[in-house]
């Protein structure tokens, strides 16, 4: 992981299409600018983490779903 110290302001850039602004410092919280081509995703971290696990719960409610069908057809 590369480490950078950037004030307001100041930018940096990833590759030719990429370009990241520091808008704002205010305590802890950086708000930054990012430029992009339309094809590029930019999304938050924690966002994916938590559509990652929506997306297993609702894979395995799914599989009980299914399991019980499968159960409930067996006793006919």
């Amino acid at each position: 992981m590369l480490v950078l110290s950037r004030k307001k302001g100041e930018k940096l850039l990833i590759g030719d299409e990429v370009e990241i602004t520091v808008l704002e410092i205010d305590g802890d919280r950086v708000k930054l600018g990012i430029k992009a081509p339309k094809g590029v995703k930019i999304l938050r971290a924690e966002l994916l983490d938590e559509i990652r696990g929506e997306n297993v719960r609702a894979l395995d409610f799914s599989i009980k779903a299914f399991e019980e069908i499968e159960r409930k057809m067996k006793g006919r």
